[in-house]
């Protein structure tokens, strides 16, 4: 009795996992052909070398100040040289810190202009997935995502009718 009622779990384990239905798609491809997409994308570009170029000309400006105090350096006296080693090394340290902020500050201005076209491609996602019974969908535009698919269907076309593009 007890194999019998394993070998009938077993069964309806395998019909259904044989009836679930899978499907990928590449997001990043999907997210840019949408409108706007294009014009965001410019003015993100527009916004980090804007602040790429504040922190070239920071950097621009210490090598100046760093040659202009190697320039003195035999005319000055030991303390004022070490003073204003503490000087450069706050100018090397408030670069790295803009550094950093700058890759945040990056972040958030792509959230804030792409964050919403992401957000509708992945509730037309959601609907494609439960009006057409998909259990999974893979995204196939990042690497290594998905290392094993058996029978996927591609599902942008789908997504693409119900963005109505």
């Amino acid at each position: 009795m007890l194999r019998s009622t394993l070998c009938l779990l077993l069964f309806f384990t395998i019909t259904s996992l044989h009836a679930q239905k899978y499907g990928h798609l590449n997001f990043a491809i999907l997210i840019s052909e949408l409108p706007g997409t294009e014009a965001a994308e410019a003015e993100l570009k527009a916004f980090n070398d804007a602040a790429v170029a504040k922190g070239e000309q920071m950097v621009v400006d210490l090598k100046a100040r760093v040659a202009e105090v190697e320039a003195q350096k035999e005319e000055l006296p030991p303390v004022r040289i070490e003073e204003l080693r503490q000087e450069l090394t706050a100018e090397r340290d408030k670069i790295v810190q803009y550094e950093q902020q700058m890759g945040v500050d990056v972040a958030r201005k792509r959230q804030e202009l792409l964050g919403p076209v992401i957000e509708q491609v992945r509730e037309a996602v959601q609907a494609v997935a439960q009006e057409n019974g998909y259990q999974l969908i893979f995204d196939t535009s990042r690497f290594n995502t998905v290392l094993y698919g058996q029978d996927s269907d591609d599902i942008k076309s789908l997504v693409r009718t119900k963005l109505g593009l």
